[in-house]
């Protein structure tokens, strides 16, 4: 399994009557498929995944793994907060026709997690599930951070690929990379460090930034895997500012709406996240507008 490229964090489009918008995301999905991402992770942290029922996590399974290019690869998130739930999530993601689950770590009950406890989960979904599973630390949201042990440890089950990333700590992304493995692949979730990150080794990078903006992430990668450092370290430079106001600042909100301006459909968060203000829409537009050569698709 090559998860190698850059994956765009899906968001996931509601109507004006707060339901999810198929429409949309099948409008987004027709141009991200004209772009070089790798393929799609579909019901993550940037898709909240957390306001979403059952049956409109189903419904957009089925409705990406219909619209995506043959080429794609297919990353579901299948993490819930206990180890049956996540086991009976992935099972569902395989037969739907996901290629990857991507597994985030419990934290409801943050207290009791410790290291031994998050082994015993992990290792559990990974010999039930029918596809190969990718750790997922992502603790700005769940306040729980896979240290590199933990991940290294980890590596030695046959059906755990690699670990998406989104601490945003390179140094932690260097040490799991020199403990794991040569076929054990990082990719990292913070679009400012990517660079640096595939220096070290990291074999791709699953962005909510490549949501709105996928040309310029991609572009990154393929300057790297070229030789062509100097273009890609500007490249990154821009990113890094870009990420900081869209997703650090922003968030799902800044992100949707920087989505509306590229030709996407990004739309309003659900309730209890707000929408963008007028102001900060201005600074945003702004931001886009900044960006060279121009961000507007072709």
């Amino acid at each position: 399994m090559n998860l190698s490229g850059v994956y765009p964090a899906l968001t996931t489009p509601f109507d004006r009557d707060g339901g999810v918008s198929l429409s949309d995301l099948k409008h987004n999905i027709r141009l991200y498929n004209a772009t070089d991402l790798a393929g799609y992770v579909v019901l993550g942290s940037t898709g909240e995944s957390v306001l979403l029922s059952h049956a409109e996590k189903e419904s957009i399974l089925e409705l990406v793994r219909d619209a995506a290019g043959t080429e794609k690869r297919l990353i579901a998130g299948t993490g819930a907060e206990s180890t049956g739930e996540t086991i009976e999530q992935t099972k569902r993601a395989a037969e739907i026709g996901y290629h990857v689950a991507l597994v985030k770590t419990p934290h409801y009950y943050k207290p009791s997690y410790k290291p031994h406890v998050l082994a015993r989960h992990f290792r559990s979904v990974a010999d039930a599930s029918p596809i190969p599973v990718l750790l997922y630390s992502v603790p700005i949201f769940t306040g729980i951070a896979l240290e590199s042990a933990e991940v290294i440890a980890l590596s030695e089950h046959p059906n755990v690929v690699g670990i998406k990333d989104s601490s945003g700590d390179v140094r932690r992304v260097a040490e799991t990379i020199a403990g794991t493995p040569a076929d054990f692949q990082v990719l990292v979730g913070a679009a400012s460090t990517i660079l640096s990150c595939f220096v070290l080794g990291a074999a791709g990078a699953i962005l909510a930034l490549a949501s709105a903006l996928p040309e310029k992430c991609v572009a990154v990668h393929q300057l790297f895997r070229q030789g062509q450092l100097e273009k890609a370290r500007e490249l990154q430079l821009k990113l890094v500012q870009a990420s900081k106001v869209i997703v650090s600042e922003m968030g799902i909100a800044g992100l949707k709406c920087a989505m509306d301006l590229r030709e996407y459909r990004g739309g309003a968060p659900r309730l209890p996240l707000l929408p963008l203000q007028e102001e900060q829409k201005k600074q945003l537009s702004g931001l886009l507008a900044s960006l060279e050569p121009a961000t507007a698709r072709a």
